[in-house]
């Protein structure tokens, strides 16, 4: 058994799984979490947007063996539902592929389950509702209070779990003389409401969907609940008139929904309330280099590179993190934290800063493309591609769904393949193919191109 300590900051869905790793390896892990337990709370309104859980993040938790557990808690979703300003919708897949999808899961759930696991190794030790006060990142020394003491931790490697803000990341900053940090936050933020459940655990409107109000300048999505419940999330601008910033008063709220989500706002009863009590919350993308200090601190998961939700790839990207990094560590005949933490940073470094681009792009075509003629015309080609002809996938399932394809791989191939799309779906004499073959000539078409 390994003898060796880490301390990880921050117990959050990254830390807890990552924890469960090392813990089965032998390491002795001690886990920093400012937050109360989330297992003997209940969730604060208002303040997780949905998450969905594809294929990456299921490989990571199948490597840990609680794939079925977090499956069990899932509802599948087959595509998008785009819901217009007259009512009418339209289902769009996420592939042309019956076994795609990607799956709503509640954040809270999911992290009390692997917590749950995590707190079962008598190798790991969990501080809940515990303050950081100062990392010491030569030492990886962690100065913390529990209650009313203060007292430190020594450890052979310090990871920084925390998230966004993270206090490990700030730390780094401030005292590595060649640290970069970027936070570039959107001009829009989010804001939760809820359509409750139809009664006895039925929904309102299709459980197996991504329902999406485009709008342009701002948008609505729908993600279900095991309950029967979907949570709501709002994406507008700061600022303008349907910012959140002119949106303060009830008559504006309520003639806002009127003009432009006439269907949504009767599956909202509680509005007004929703509206007025929960907060706005941020959309930032971070991104830093190095990710550690000398072998003695390491940055994961949102610490290292927060990204924006509208990719759905945050926790995926963050739980591949953990997969990468047991995958290393278990290929490693002796263990150098200087030499791992160089690996792991280089292999992870160009992908993260590829999925946070990535996301940017998604929340473009979220909440406009989704609705356009063009884009439209390419995805109905998109998913007769992937439905009938050989071996097609489009930029989306690259991402999504081929887990053995890295994020950076998929950005550029994906990319490129918009753009021989759009183009052949732009000719005057464009016609969809309609026989097995006329398909498969599309797809060569493609691979020539993207050879050329």
């Amino acid at each position: 058994m390994n003898k060796q300590s880490i301390g990880i900051v921050g117990a959050g869905l990254c830390g807890s799984l990552l924890g469960i790793s090392l813990a089965r390896k032998g390491y002795k892990v001690t886990v920093f979490e400012k937050r109360k337990d989330p297992r003997r709370e209940e969730m604060e309104s208002g303040r997780s947007i949905n998450l969905a859980l594809s294929d990456r993040g299921l490989q990571a938790l199948e490597r840990m063996g609680m794939a079925q557990a977090a499956k069990e808690i899932c509802i599948p979703m087959k595509g998008r539902m785009i819901h217009d300003t007259e009512g009418n919708k339209r289902f769009s897949p996420y592939s042309g592929r019956s076994e795609d999808y990607i799956n709503s899961i509640s954040r809270t759930d999911l992290n009390r389950l692997l917590i749950e696991e995590l707190d079962t190794s008598e190798n790991v030790v969990i501080f809940f509702e515990t303050s950081i006060e100062k990392i010491d990142i030569e030492r990886s020394r962690v100065y913390y209070t529990v209650g009313a003491k203060s007292v430190y931790g020594d450890f052979d490697l310090v990871i920084g779990a925390d998230g966004a803000g993270s206090i490990v990341r700030r730390t780094m900053q401030k005292e590595i003389p060649n640290f970069n940090s970027t936070s570039q936050f959107l001009s829009h933020g989010y804001k939760e409401l809820e359509i409750p459940s139809a009664g006895k655990g039925q929904y309102k409107i299709d459980k197996h969907a991504l329902h999406i109000w485009p709008r342009q300048e701002f948008m609505i999505i729908a993600l279900p609940n095991m309950d029967g419940s979907f949570t709501v999330t709002m994406f507008n601008p700061y600022e303008g008139k349907a910012g959140f910033n002119e949106l303060d008063e009830k008559q504006e709220i309520d003639q806002y929904f009127d003009a432009y989500f006439p269907d949504l706002k009767p599956l909202i009863p509680e509005l007004q309330d929703d509206y007025n009590n929960n907060p706005i919350g941020k959309l930032g993308t971070v991104k830093c280099y190095p990710w550690h200090h000398k072998g003695r601190v390491l940055l994961v998961g949102d610490a290292a590179h927060a990204i924006v939700p509208f990719y759905g790839q945050g926790m995926n990207a963050s739980f591949e993190d953990v997969y990468v990094f047991d995958q290393i560590l278990e290929e490693m005949e002796t263990i150098d934290w200087g030499e791992f933490c160089e690996k792991f940073q280089e292999s992870r470094k160009p992908n993260c800063d590829a999925i946070a681009d990535l996301a940017l792009d998604n929340f473009i075509e979220m909440q406009d493309k989704v609705d356009d003629e063009d884009f439209i015309k390419k995805r109905k080609l998109e998913m007769k591609l992937e439905q009938d002809g050989e071996g097609y996938y489009s930029k989306y399932s690259l991402v999504t769904f081929r887990e053995d394809m890295s994020y950076k791989e998929a950005m550029i191939k994906g990319r490129k393949q918009d753009e021989i799309l759009l183009a052949y779906c732009a000719h005057d004499q464009f016609e969809y193919p309609t026989s097995k073959q006329e398909l498969n000539q599309v797809i060569d078409y493609i691979k020539n191109k993207l050879n050329e």
